[in-house]
């Protein structure tokens, strides 16, 4: 089960949240605002962290801005403000899944679930294994295509290494990688995005590519096959395989 920070200022609805969630099996800390879970982080590591958007003090987005720039903390926004153009910062800024007040309990938790497997917080079955052997081998992929697995959401270098995306990311990587070699649209990429058609001046697409490009270099040691392809879009210049 996950380590799960709850961030809510409502106090019967953060009861309520961290009394089911703790009765799921799951350790839960409940904290009304960005202190209180800045406090809660200095005391352990944080699976997963649901996080309200209007907060006294520091704000929901700004929280999970800066929790996003240094972690990979699976981020799930339960908030009231269902407008679209949320729902896309929301997802834009990190957050792994955008939920709507009111949401059934039981949702919640699925939800929460569900994001646990992704992130791999939940132990499988298996035979003992000594601790140098804890680690699980990234899935095999032929020698020369990259592979995407959906539900893992990760991108799989030929070598095996693994890059860990966003809920942005793994639209933007879906589309490319269904495509292979295939230049796809500005238009095409900020309507998957939620958005309703590419605005010149909108920049967050390629912002979100030079993440994660650094991201992928990083992470794989190789540059990342996202090609610009100028007065059209983005391409996936390499083959890809089965995950």
């Amino acid at each position: 089960m996950a380590r799960i920070a709850i961030v809510e200022d409502e106090s019967h609805l953060l009861g309520d949240l961290v009394e089911y969630l703790s009765g799921c099996g799951h350790e839960v800390e409940g904290c009304a605002d960005g202190v209180a879970l800045d406090a809660a982080l200095t005391r352990g590591p944080i699976d997963i962290l649901i996080l309200d958007i209007n907060l006294p003090g520091e704000g929901g987005f700004s929280i999970a801005g800066r929790l996003r720039a240094k972690s990979d903390i699976g981020i799930i926004m339960l908030t009231a403000r269902g407008l679209n153009v949320d729902r896309v910062v929301g997802l834009e800024i990190g957050a792994d899944v955008y939920l709507v007040k009111p949401v059934e309990l039981r949702e919640l938790e699925a939800q929460v679930r569900s994001l646990a497997r992704r992130l791999k917080l939940t132990p499988q079955p298996g035979p003992a294994q000594s601790p140098a052997e804890t680690t699980p081998p990234a899935p095999s992929t032929s020698a020369a295509d990259w592979a995407f697995d959906q539900l893992s959401w990760t991108l799989i270098s030929p070598e095996g290494r693994t890059v860990k995306l966003t809920g942005n990311e793994r639209v933007f990587i879906a589309l490319l990688v269904s495509r292979p070699g295939e230049p796809v649209s500005r238009d095409e990429i900020f309507r998957a995005l939620g958005k309703r058609g590419w605005d010149p001046a909108d920049r967050s697409v390629d912002s979100m590519v030079r993440r994660l490009r650094a991201k992928g270099a990083e992470a794989v040691g190789q540059p990342l096959p996202i090609e610009s392809v100028h007065g059209i879009g983005y391409a996936f210049a390499a083959a890809v395989g089965p995950a």
